[in-house]
This record gives structure tokens, sequence and C-alpha cells, in this order.
């Protein structure tokens, strides 16, 4: 009885999207694992991979993935212990330093875990713990993962987005959240649009104005949520990211040349859009979907 409860409850649902919240925390430890390595993971596999091709010894050796090895200070490779690893309580209690040699946590850490756990909340609260609330967590789990990858590096992984896509389309074969067929047409015309963006600017310009995962992740919004939700995304994810971009420029002394990440735009839209996406596609579109 109360495995069906915590798997099948309705929306709104405070004591389960407490429950998700507290998961989220836990979660959140992980992406923040997941944000850190995968681009070292990437880097190193390019790395091997020149140096293979080349007929040249292989600069790394050892193993190194999202398990391997044990979390660690990277100032003096102290080891991380299990009572240093709890979700924010850890880095308060810490004050915010390596308990070794003092060296500063960043802040980011219990911020990627309080904004796990809150939205991991909200999701289950909008759509309740069956497939739909379950299926709410990955994508958001994906997101965020994505969100900041992309603005540390400027990269939006295959090993994310694709995954991201083909979930998108799999949650939708029973009409999870839109008809299988919104979705097959949201997955490409999500790709073909920004697509189509680049070239235009690329030949007027001679310069990339974005990157190639950036089609992927609207194809994977799109795999999900469906074509008639792309025009407000693209317009919110536009509005927002032209907010910071001018935000940076004035206020942080950021050059106009200095290229500035569409995804975290994209991804914010993204989840905007499913847990709210009627009235914005009423708003853009002026279809009220039921």
């Amino acid at each position: 009885m109360l495995q069906s409860t915590l798997l099948f409850a309705p929306a709104g649902d405070l004591a389960i999207s407490l429950i998700a919240g507290l998961f989220g925390l836990l979660f959140g430890s992980f992406l923040n694992v997941v944000i850190h390595r995968l681009p070292i993971m990437m880097q190193r596999e390019s790395d091997n991979y020149v140096a293979e091709e080349s007929n040249k010894p292989l600069p790394h050796t050892t193993r190194y993935n999202l398990m391997v090895p044990r979390s660690a200070c990277p100032h003096c490779q102290h080891q991380i212990t299990a009572m240093e690893n709890i979700p924010v309580i850890s880095w308060l209690a810490l004050r915010g330093k390596c308990s070794n040699c003092k060296a500063p946590i960043s802040p980011r850490y219990p911020l990627v875990e309080l904004m796990t756990g809150a939205l991991s909340a909200l999701v289950i609260w909008r759509f309740g713990s069956g497939w739909s609330g379950l299926a709410g967590l990955l994508f958001l789990y994906l997101l965020i993962a994505l969100t900041f990858i992309d603005a540390d590096t400027q990269l939006l992984p295959d090993d994310l987005t694709y995954p991201l896509l083909w979930a998108g389309l799999l949650m939708n074969v029973n009409g999870t959240y839109v008809p299988l067929q919104e979705a097959v047409i949201g997955a490409a015309v999500g790709y073909l649009a920004l697509w189509a963006v680049y070239w235009l600017f690329k030949l007027a310009t001679g310069k990339e104005g974005m990157g190639y995962g950036d089609f992927k992740l609207l194809a994977a919004l799109g795999a999900w949520m469906g074509w008639t939700m792309l025009p407000a995304i693209i317009l919110l994810s536009s509005v927002v990211g032209a907010v910071v971009g001018i935000g940076l420029i004035v206020f942080a002394k950021r050059g106009r040349n200095n290229p500035i990440p569409f995804g975290p735009y994209l991804a914010a839209a993204g989840l905007i859009a499913m847990l709210y996406g009627a009235p914005l596609t009423a708003l853009t579109m002026g279809i009220v979907h039921p």
C-alpha cells in the first residue's frame, strides 16, 4: 500500500512532493559530480583518441569516470568523507572550506543541490508521482546538468542531449505529454529551426552564432513537448538570453565578442514550458491545450 501511494500519488500531494524534494537534494550532489567530471571525461577521451591516431603514448591511462576516483579537494587531494558529502548541510558545517587545507569550496555546490531539491518537489507537485512525474524528474535532472556544463565549457554533450531526445520520444509513444506525431515533428522542427538560424547567421556574418548542441537540445525539447510549444520556448529563451547578455555587458563589463552559452536559456525555457505550457502556448500561438 505504501509503495503504491509513493509511486502513484496525484498532483498536488504535499507529502510526496516533500519526499521528492529530499531525493532531489541527494541527486543534486550526484549532478555536481556529473557537471564537474563529464567534460573532463570527454577531454581525456579526445586526448587519447588524438594520441592513438598519431601513434603516440596515451596521455590518460588511469580510470576516471563518474564513480572513480573518489571525490577529493582539488587543492590538497583530501578525499571527501561521507560526513563531508551531506547535501548543503556539510557545506554549511564546513563554512564553505575544505576540512583539511581550508581552501574555499564553491557555493555553487549547495546551490545546485538546493535547486535540484526545490525543482524536484515542484515537478512532482505539478505531475504527481506517476510516470509523467518520474519522467519529469529525468527531464529536470538532464537539463540541470546540461545548463551548468554549458555555462562552464560552452558544450552540450551528446552523452546528455541524445538520451534526453530519445527519452522524450519514448515517453510520448503513449502520449504521456503530447501525441507521438507531435513529438516526432517537434524533434525535427526543433533541430532544423536552429540549424537554419545558424547557417543564415554564418552566411551573413561569416561567424558561428551557436553550436550544434543547441540544435540537439531544442530537438529534445520538441520531442518532449511537441512542435506547438517550440515558438514559446524560443521566444522565452531569446528574451531571457538577451536580458542576461546585456546585463553581463553593462554590469560585468563582459566584452560583446565574448561568447554567451545559449543552452542554459533553452533549458530554463524548456522547464517552464513543461510546467506551464498551456498558458505559454496560448500567449504565443493562440492555442490552448486541454
